[in-house]
């Protein structure tokens, strides 16, 4: 099936979720994963990869030894990267962001923590819960990278994170605001 039309579909089927009615573009994905430093970065988790548009550039660029843990409720789009993604280094969870520091080895934490969830969907205590898990999960200076297609995640973020940047693509439909979030 057309990935554009599986992401409508979706989108309709559950607006919740699936936070946007197109796929994120490449220029979003450059802008999103340009502060990450692929050559230290060995543990990398993504929530919601959807269609695996920022999966596929992370794959391309990160070290051999790392790792990617993909987090995926929608059952589409998690079937549909479990049946495409082969790479040994990218483990597919069918399970909520809220879960990530039980996926990974005891004593691991991430680097990097990349989300497109439509938090501002989610009901208040799911928003904070995926954004604290994600805290949790990070180690000390791990960045969280978020896009949100408005301001309104941004008191969340600096009330969780002492240090955020924020910047802006127009090239996105809708267009996106990045956070890069430091964990200090």
């Amino acid at each position: 099936m057309n990935t554009k039309r599986n992401f409508i579909k979706q989108f309709l089927k559950d607006k919740k979720m699936v936070g946007a009615v197109s796929p994120s573009t490449k220029f979003l994905g450059k802008k999103m994963l340009k502060n990450i430093d692929f050559s230290s970065s060995k543990i990398i988790v993504e929530l919601g990869p959807g269609t695996g548009i920022f999966t596929d550039m992370i794959i391309q660029r990160m070290a051999p030894d790392a790792k990617l843990f993909l987090f995926e409720l929608n059952d589409d789009f998690h079937n549909t990267l479990a049946a495409r993604i082969s790479d040994p280094r990218v483990k597919i969870f069918h399970e909520s962001a809220e879960s990530i520091q039980s996926k990974l080895d005891q004593g691991e934490q991430a680097d990097v923590v990349i989300s497109s969830l439509p938090l501002m969907v989610f009901p208040e205590t799911l928003r904070k819960n995926v954004v604290s898990e994600s805290y949790k999960s990070l180690k000390k200076d791990g960045i969280y990278i978020q896009f949100q297609y408005s301001l309104q995640s941004k008191k969340l973020l600096e009330a969780t994170y002492k240090k955020v940047s924020l910047s802006f693509t127009i090239k996105n439909l809708p267009p996106a605001f990045v956070y890069t979030c430091y964990k200090t």
